[in-house]
């Protein structure tokens, strides 16, 4: 009986396991022939020679190593700030009785919105010309403090700014994700922990932490896969010439590789794609065996 139902079990997973196999495991394998195969051509499928010369080559390319510089601080800072703010936020949203409804839409209204059309707004809200002074500017003016070329000054002040925009950006979802634990969680804890006099931080810390860990960790684990893969969000802000700015990503780089003016190398778009897919997976990695001691299900 056991193994008619595994035959039936297998037959049932036949069309996801080929879904998965057609349009993930094969162009995987694919990319990292193509990783390989040097100077390769999409129009004439030729190539001169097998090797790791397209690795060599983006390592020793100071605008790929721009590029994985500018996508670690991003990640390195919007991953624990954006759920940090999302969870003290999802807690204030769950404490509130009335309108709660109204301002999860609220905060649920960046995520909806068009990235480009956000990346402008905030690209006039940093603006500085002869002709314009931004908002924030403005704002910095009131105080008697010089306006900051954001957009075009040192390096700290560009990063600044996509930043803040890719948190901004992250938070909905994860305000979303974190409200829906929250309410997932008993009443009884809470009602045992005012019994013993817990204080608000002792309860946060002792119930409501532990008990949505596992969301928690979710939303790290794809916070970082999704912060290494950022691309849109600088483009809406510095537009699509990020070497310019300085602003580059790696996923950047893998379309520069491929489409800019100076590009047409899709093998070399291979080797960088793969060494993102290394990367996204050794952090995957990690958060994984982290969670399985600090998260508790």
């Amino acid at each position: 009986m056991e193994a008619r139902n595994n035959w039936k079990a297998w037959l049932y997973l036949t069309p996801a396991l080929l879904f998965l196999g057609f349009f993930m495991l094969y162009p995987l394998i694919d990319v990292v022939i193509y990783s390989f195969e040097e100077n390769f051509k999409f129009t004439t499928q030729t190539y001169t020679g097998v090797g790791f010369a397209n690795y060599t080559y983006i390592f020793n390319d100071y605008k790929f190593i721009q590029a994985i510089k500018n996508t670690f601080l991003i990640v390195i800072i919007t991953v624990p700030i954006s759920t940090i703010l999302s969870l003290l936020i999802a807690v204030g949203l769950n404490s509130i009785k009335p309108f709660r409804k109204v301002f999860q839409t609220i905060f649920f209204l960046p995520y909806v919105t068009n990235t480009l059309a956000v990346g402008l707004v905030f690209m006039i809200m940093f603006d500085l010309t002869p002709d314009t002074v931004g908002l924030v500017n403005a704002v910095l003016g009131w105080f008697g403090i010089n306006p900051v070329d954001w957009l075009n000054g040192s390096y700290a002040s560009k990063m600044f700014v996509l930043c803040l925009y890719i948190t901004w950006n992250v938070m909905p979802f994860k305000i979303l994700v974190l409200v829906g634990a929250l309410q997932s969680v008993k009443q009884e804890y809470y009602d045992a922990a005012k019994i013993d006099h817990a204080s608000r931080f002792t309860t946060f810390i002792k119930i409501t932490v532990p008990m949505i860990s596992p969301m928690i960790s979710y939303l790290v684990i794809t916070g970082f896969i999704g912060a290494f893969k950022e691309y849109n969000n600088a483009v809406g802000i510095f537009g699509s010439d990020l070497n310019f700015y300085g602003m580059n990503t790696i996923v950047g780089c893998v379309y520069d590789y491929l489409y800019s003016a100076t590009g047409g190398y899709p093998s070399r778009a291979a080797a960088a794609a793969i060494i993102l897919f290394a990367i996204i997976m050794s952090i995957t990695v990690v958060n994984l065996f982290v969670s399985k001691k600090k998260v508790h299900y």
